[in-house]
């Protein structure tokens, strides 16, 4: 089974068609070659650093809270993650 992470775009590179995308105090690069018009604040579900659609902010809190109460995902700050 595969699972895709709901997360929020912080940033928008056109030239290499990535975003940097934020779960809690962890951020990254991913692509967005399979989603378009997407903008920073924008909710996606990301998957094996691809982003695959857009969600809403309510669907994305929704699924995270599912995630959290499953056990699978713990909030982190700022403080605890490494480069």
């Amino acid at each position: 089974m595969c699972l895709a992470i709901p997360a929020r775009i912080l940033s928008v590179d056109p030239a290499t068609d990535t975003a940097t995308v934020a779960l809690g105090a962890v951020s990254k690069q991913v692509s967005l070659a399979l989603v378009d018009d997407a903008v920073p604040g924008d909710y996606v579900l990301v998957h094996v650093g691809y982003a695959l659609n857009r969600i809403s902010e309510e669907e994305a809190e929704q699924t995270l809270a599912l995630i959290r109460e499953a056990g699978a995902l713990h909030e982190t700050s700022a403080a605890e993650v490494r480069p």
